[in-house]
């Protein structure tokens, strides 16, 4: 699998790379991460082949959109496919429009994150992605961490969702109808959602951050699922927010925390018997979850240009499917996850 290579997102006509990039790496403030950095890290992404790019309007509140955008806005004339997610207004905050206050955009003393998913703010919500980033269309919409993680009670959660209901996803389908944008769906961290969106709003496609990964495959029956009503899936996260690509190394990090004693030692079982094969755990990871039938791409966040050809280096890796089989016969992955070809 190399990143030239294209898969059709579910059944929205849409053909991503199967590497893509996965913009939230660009969101860290200004001077502490620099613009210099994020473009390297694109212009490699770029040179490597990579033409799928996803952002958030949350990313950096704008500093993704506007590093991206500033980097994609050049290339309009080339065929690439962007993706963006509704949810939250970035907006300063009424007392940082004093000229005394001005602050560029992304500073966190002054943007406020406002959660919307209603049709005025769903619409608002690309508008503005469009002009931070200077690109006259996005390809495909997902609405973004509408769970509980984010939006705390139940309650608050239900009374998004019916917004979301009464009029935000109303919007975002006649968009697409309309033929502004090309699929829609939702951005989750939890899987068990899938399930529960698909059956109330019969999305395209969801962008799933774990944990469907070479470290655990608890969202299999949620991604056959999808298969099955031809929604198209794109893994974020495919090293669990580190592990996967540093290995079990002291200060590892599993999903935005430190790895626990079994999760690096999991991570260390599956390091030994890729090596085995002579093949690194960064490339089987990347390489994994697109065995599934449903999964049209993985989006790895990288923030420089070393990262972003570590990632392409893995990802070309050749995987014989031997190790896929050694694997299973450990336990190490589930025996019925598809695996790569």
């Amino acid at each position: 699998m190399k990143p030239a290579a294209t898969r059709e997102v579910g059944r929205t006509g849409v053909e991503v790379t199967t590497l893509g990039f996965g913009g939230g790496a660009l969101k860290f403030p200004r001077p502490a991460y620099s613009d210099d950095d994020a473009q390297a890290a694109l212009e490699a992404a770029w040179a490597g082949g990579v033409r799928y790019y996803d952002t958030a309007p949350f990313y950096g509140r704008g500093i993704s959109e506007q590093r991206l955008g500033r980097f994609l806005a050049g290339r309009c004339d080339e065929r690439f496919v962007l993706s963006t997610k509704v949810g939250r207004l970035i907006r300063p905050a009424r007392a940082a429009q004093r000229p005394a206050a001005r602050t560029g955009i992304g500073d966190p003393a002054t943007w406020e994150v406002h959660y919307d998913y209603t049709r005025d703010g769903v619409l608002r919500s690309i508008e503005d992605s469009i002009q931070r980033m200077g690109v006259s269309a996005i390809d495909l919409v997902l609405v973004h961490d509408l769970d509980t993680g984010h939006l705390g009670p139940q309650a608050r959660m239900d009374a998004h969702t019916d917004d979301l209901l009464r009029s935000g996803w109303a919007a975002l389908q006649d968009l697409k109808a309309q033929g502004v944008i090309r699929g829609v769906g939702f951005g989750i961290n939890e899987i068990g959602l899938v399930s529960h969106w698909l059956d109330r709003f019969d999305p395209d496609l969801f962008l799933v951050a774990g944990p469907y990964t070479l470290m655990e495959q608890g969202g299999l029956a949620e991604l056959d699922r999808c298969a099955e009503r031809g929604a198209g899936v794109v893994i974020g996260q495919p090293f669990a927010s580190g592990i996967l690509a540093t290995g079990p190394a002291t200060g590892a990090t599993y999903y935005y925390r430190e790895a626990g004693e079994q999760e690096r030692e999991r991570a260390r079982r599956l390091q030994e018997v890729c090596a085995s094969f002579g093949v690194p755990l960064a490339a089987a990871a990347l390489q994994f979850p697109l065995g599934h039938p449903a999964v049209a791409a993985v989006i790895p966040g990288v923030k420089n240009a070393g990262e972003a050809r570590s990632c392409l280096e893995a990802f070309g890796h050749d995987v014989p499917v031997q190790l896929w089989t050694a694997l299973e016969e450990q336990g190490l992955v589930a025996r019925d996850a598809p695996t790569p070809a």
